[in-house]
């Protein structure tokens, strides 16, 4: 493990818009901060700038709710359209109560409204908008990841990161939703500890604890840092995505 680490956001980075290519405008951004990346760092990139750049938004005018989602929305207290979106994203409702649903997502994560969300999603055409996950989280961190590595000439993860809250305690933390170039998980399964005795059940979700980290600079609101480099990781796990994160079902012990 790592003994010190750096952490750097991007300064002045745009405001992304569909059709934005990440890569670039990350490139761009070192060079006006007079920045550089090294083999090794990481680039964790805030979920909604990749979301913006692949044109994951829904038009809510376009949005006709079925009877489940107006039933759904009275019982929450939410506007039926963005209930209807919510509900195309998941594969289940895993509880809801006033102001509040926790779905199953298409993807596997379990998540406050479906990670849909309309802060930070600023009409520029008074056109009213909700802004879904990346189809594939995974397969997009791949993309930029290769797309850098190609133009910079260096060895680099790449992590795409949300903001989850946690069962029992209050609070959101970064969490990973995509990633490549690296492992998704650290699995301690088989090696001793200080005083010898041998791991049975650690594995560390590294690249969650490298999106919390991230978060602490990227921010919750008007921070417009949705960039950040981590400098100085270590690993020698292979890599893996973050899909095999998702807990199976049949390990799940709360739903």
């Amino acid at each position: 493990m790592a003994a010190r680490l750096e952490l750097f956001a991007i300064p002045d980075f745009p405001m992304v818009q569909e059709g934005d290519p990440l890569p670039t405008l990350i490139a761009d951004g070192l060079r006006r901060a007079d920045l550089t990346l090294q083999d090794g760092d990481v680039v964790v990139l805030a979920q909604k700038i990749v979301s913006k750049s692949e044109g994951r938004s829904v038009d809510l005018a376009t949005v006709e709710p079925t009877e489940a989602a107006i039933a759904l929305a009275e019982e929450v207290g939410k506007d039926p359209r963005i209930v209807q979106v919510v509900l195309s994203e998941s594969v289940k409702v895993v509880r809801s109560r006033p102001n509040l649903m926790i779905m199953q997502h298409r993807l596997g994560f379990v998540m406050a409204n479906a990670g849909v969300d309309q802060s930070n999603v600023a009409p520029t055409d008074d056109v009213q908008r909700a802004l879904l996950l990346p189809l594939d989280p995974d397969g997009s961190a791949e993309t930029i990841r290769s797309a850098l590595a190609e133009r910079l000439g260096v060895k680099l993860g790449v992590v795409i990161s949300d903001s989850f809250g946690r069962p029992w305690r209050r609070g959101t933390a970064g969490v990973a939703i995509g990633c490549a170039g690296l492992p998704s998980f650290i699995d301690l399964r088989g090696h001793p500890d200080l005083f010898g005795r041998i791991l049975e059940v650690s594995i560390v979700g590294f690249v969650d604890e490298i999106a919390a980290a991230a978060s602490l600079l990227q921010g919750q609101a008007a921070e417009g840092q949705p960039v950040v480099v981590v400098r100085g990781l270590t690993w020698t796990a292979p890599e893996a995505p973050v899909k095999e994160l998702v807990r199976p079902p049949e390990e799940d012990l709360f739903q």
